[in-house]
């Protein structure tokens, strides 16, 4: 269990309940970081009084600074910022809570710095999962997911021989668009796709939910972090979320991981592990609980998800572009300035106009995401 924490990325749904795991299990926060929404930092940081915070946005840093001038708080800004938060001697574990690449970095320098990563930013091992697990591995740096998904099978695979495997079974309610054509998504809005049925996230999140990009980022990610080939996984629609994800042995034998949806649950055992706490969160009723149920993902419909899967067998920078063109696309849609159907389009031609190269370094991931992220603004 580890005794104190960086969270980057706070005021975002997964930092403000990592915040709360910490006020529970007593964990220090001796870090905190954010973008631009320091009147919830201020609150933040007045409560947990951590030894550094950084702000990302220079302006809402600058501002910040004069709010908490009466405390002893140090305060950072920038990338610069994120790296000294992600590096913090008084912290021994990094939650890497923030959205997006600018994670990336971060993510490499506490990974450097041997601390334990809980990993919560999707983007870290879809745009650079090789590179991001050999510097684990090198330096002797821990990984621990923080995905409700990867969480899951991380604890059904803990004890398991490396030849025991035999499919990862990853399980994804299918969102709130359940059984629905194309054509019928055409008109979604933002306010439609970002209420989720099951799961209390953040806005982007929430739509890649619905379009199963969120699905299809997952299973790039798990072929990192479980050292899998695209042919072990495979995508389950489970619409009642609480079979988490599972796993098939050699010999047959499924065993998954249930539980409430909340992300609670996951964000408490990335920083109690090996360790198991009481939590506040709700327990599952199987006297409640109805039937569960199972189906394939809809390929057709909801092309997002085909697409994340051919990059992941592509790889290169394939992943790396695709989402960092959906992530444009996704915020372009949250402001009305792009149709539901548009963010497919835009990221899976962005794949073909960008191309794709090996993704050998940093700046070669930088670049591809920097690319990727121009494409969408100047062609939808």
């Amino acid at each position: 269990m580890v005794h104190s924490i960086s969270i980057l990325g706070c005021t975002g749904s997964i930092g403000r309940q990592t915040a709360a795991v910490a006020e529970h299990t007593g964990i220090r926060v001796a870090a905190l970081t954010a973008n631009r929404k320091i009147d919830l930092l201020e609150q933040q940081a007045r409560k947990f009084k951590p030894d550094f915070v950084a702000v990302y946005d220079e302006d809402a840093a600058r501002a910040f600074k004069i709010a908490v001038a009466d405390t002893p708080i140090r305060v950072g800004s920038g990338m610069e910022g994120l790296l000294e938060a992600a590096t913090l001697p008084e912290s021994d574990c990094v939650v890497t809570a923030v959205s997006g690449a600018v994670g990336l970095k971060p993510t490499l320098a506490a990974i450097d710095a041997k601390k334990r990563i809980a990993l919560a930013n999707k983007e870290t091992l879809v745009c650079a999962g090789d590179l991001v697990m050999a510097r684990a591995k090198e330096r002797g740096a821990e990984i621990v997911p923080v995905d409700s998904e990867h969480s899951a099978i991380f604890q059904c695979l803990t004890g398991r021989g490396a030849g025991e495997l035999k499919k990862i079974l990853l399980t994804g309610s299918g969102g709130p668009f359940r059984g629905r054509r194309r054509e019928e998504l055409e008109t979604i809005t933002p306010e439609e796709a970002v209420r989720h049925p099951n799961w209390s996230m953040g806005a982007k999140i929430s739509v890649d939910s619905s379009t199963l990009m969120n699905k299809g980022l997952e299973f790039v990610e798990a072929m990192h972090l479980f050292s899998v080939t695209p042919d072990d996984i495979q995508v389950v629609i489970h619409s009642q979320s609480v079979i988490h994800s599972m796993v098939e042995l050699v010999d047959g034998t499924v065993i998954a991981q249930l539980g409430v949806p909340d992300m609670g649950l996951p964000i408490q055992l990335a920083l109690t592990w090996p360790e198991r706490k009481p939590s506040l969160f709700e327990h599952l009723d199987f006297w409640k609980l109805r039937d569960l149920s199972f189906e394939e993902p809809d390929l057709v419909n909801f092309p997002c998800l085909r697409l994340a899967m051919d990059c992941a067998r592509r790889g290169g920078t394939a992943p790396c572009v695709m989402s960092a063109a959906n992530e444009v696309a996704v915020h372009k849609f949250l402001r009305h300035q792009l149709g539901y159907n548009r963010i497919y389009d835009a990221a899976a031609e962005a794949v073909e106009r960008v191309g794709v190269v090996a993704a050998d370094d940093l700046d070669t991931i930088l670049a591809a995401d920097a690319a990727a992220r121009v494409f969408v603004k100047e062609h939808f």
